[in-house]
């Protein structure tokens, strides 16, 4: 019998073995992987060094305007430091010195402390005299310091000094005498309820510039004076009011005496036709 040599097979892996490096179906697969890795690794290097270069640009710019700003403007806002802190000198030691800003501060709140109070008592010194229950309202209503008062003011006012008489009461003319009077002093004593509520005012103003002037600080003074300008047309203004009052007030007693005459000489009249007529009949 013949028998047929067979090659020995060598088996590396699980596999037979015949010399060759490697099987040809392990190296394609091998290939592939090795050049998926590499184009990984290319894309992560890629991709880090970008950003490392953006950031070193991003740097070498903020660098850059850091230097700027340290030394050019910087040199120029310490120049300007130094010559506002000079300018602030030069105020405090010659224009406004804080020696003399807090002596006259210290004389007006000595004044306020001193005079105030004194002052505030004399203008709010109740002057009552009256004794019977009429006149002691309508005093009180006149020293109310309240233009809302004004209603209650005539009110009292026809009741303590009476109403003007029916027709047929009084002559014509005495009627008509006794309703300007009533309607003068009525309007007078109104003016004084007005009068006396904005002299509360002005008070309350000039006390507020007071306390101003206590506190005030350089600079300020043209505003306080404009203020004080006009608080003073504003009381200029209530004592023209009070003035024309005044003057109404006398331009009805005027009116008042020369009706009278004008009485009397029309009864004069009157008196020598009947004695004429008694003569010559």
């Amino acid at each position: 019998m013949n028998h047929t040599t067979k090659p020995t097979e060598l088996l590396l892996h699980g596999l037979p073995y015949a010399g060759q490096d490697e099987p040809v179906r392990n190296r394609v697969p091998l290939s592939r992987w090795k050049k998926r890795s590499v184009a990984v690794v290319l894309a992560m290097a890629t991709c880090l060094a970008v950003p490392t270069l953006a950031h070193g640009q991003f740097l070498t710019v903020f660098d850059s305007i850091f230097s700027s700003i340290q030394s050019d403007i910087g040199g120029s806002l310490k120049s300007v430091n130094q010559i506002m802190q000079q300018v602030t000198k030069l105020q405090q030691t010659m224009l406004a010195p804080l020696a003399a800003l807090n002596q006259a501060r210290g004389f007006v709140a000595n004044t306020i402390s001193s005079f105030r109070n004194s002052s505030n008592q004399i203008f709010n010194t109740p002057f009552t005299s009256a004794v019977t229950p009429g006149p002691q309202q309508f005093e009180s209503i006149l020293h109310s310091r309240l233009s809302t008062q004004i209603p209650s003011l005539q009110t009292s006012f026809t009741t303590n000094y009476g109403a003007v008489p029916p027709v047929n009461t009084a002559s014509p003319q005495d009627r008509v005498m006794m309703d300007m009077d009533d309607a003068l002093g009525q309007q007078n004593l109104k003016t004084t309820l007005i009068a006396d509520q904005g002299e509360d005012v002005i008070l309350q103003t000039a006390n507020q510039m007071e306390n101003q002037v206590a506190v005030s600080t350089p600079g300020s003074n043209p505003y306080l004076t404009a203020q004080a300008q006009v608080a003073n047309l504003r009381c200029q203004a209530y004592m023209q009011m009070m003035l024309a009052a005044e003057l109404r007030q006398e331009a009805g007693r005027i009116a008042h005496d020369n009706a009278l005459v004008k009485r009397r000489t029309t009864a004069t009249g009157g008196v020598n036709s009947l004695i004429s007529g008694a003569l010559t009949r």
